[in-house]
């Protein structure tokens, strides 16, 4: 048996750092967290996603009594996209969450397991990486692509 060393880059940019399109998605991804329905968790999760075309489709996260029946903010931005623009790939994913205080985090969240399943089927179908930025108040995360933070994926056959 060996050691199997997995490498993922991710970026810490200070928000000055990013272009003006990445600040552009994280300021619509910060402004979907004020949809957001959140009475469970207390969690606001807002999510922006750029397509080829140059459109901008936001999400935020919506809760119900009956677990699991919500719906996180990235998948329901995906998935409307996908149902609005089926043909168009996704260059982009931005993620902002506020917390209990209604302040928006200091450190970055990251999409939880299905959301990570739904990103690389995502850049699976359109054969491109999907860029990702998680902003928090202290630095925004960039990584070129789901595999950063899920070497290990499972995909089509």
């Amino acid at each position: 048996m060996k050691d199997l060393a997995l490498k993922s880059t991710i970026y810490a940019a200070d928000f000055s750092e990013l272009t003006e399109q990445e600040r552009e998605l994280i300021e619509q991804a910060k402004a979907s967290t004020y949809n957001s329905y959140a009475p469970y968790s207390h969690f606001h999760v807002g999510a922006a996603i750029l397509l080829k075309n140059g459109v901008i489709v936001p999400g935020c996260n919506q809760e119900n009594a009956a677990f699991p029946s919500g719906l996180c903010a990235e998948r329901s931005a995906l998935f409307a996209a996908g149902a609005q623009y089926p043909d168009q790939a996704v260059l982009m994913l931005a993620i902002a969450v506020r917390g209990s205080n209604g302040e928006f985090l200091e450190e970055p969240a990251s999409p939880c397991g299905s959301c990570r399943q739904v990103i690389i089927e995502t850049e699976t179908r359109f054969k491109q990486p999907v860029r990702i930025l998680l902003y928090g108040t202290k630095h925004t995360y960039v990584m070129d692509g789901i595999k950063e933070l899920m070497p290990l994926s499972f995909t089509q056959i």
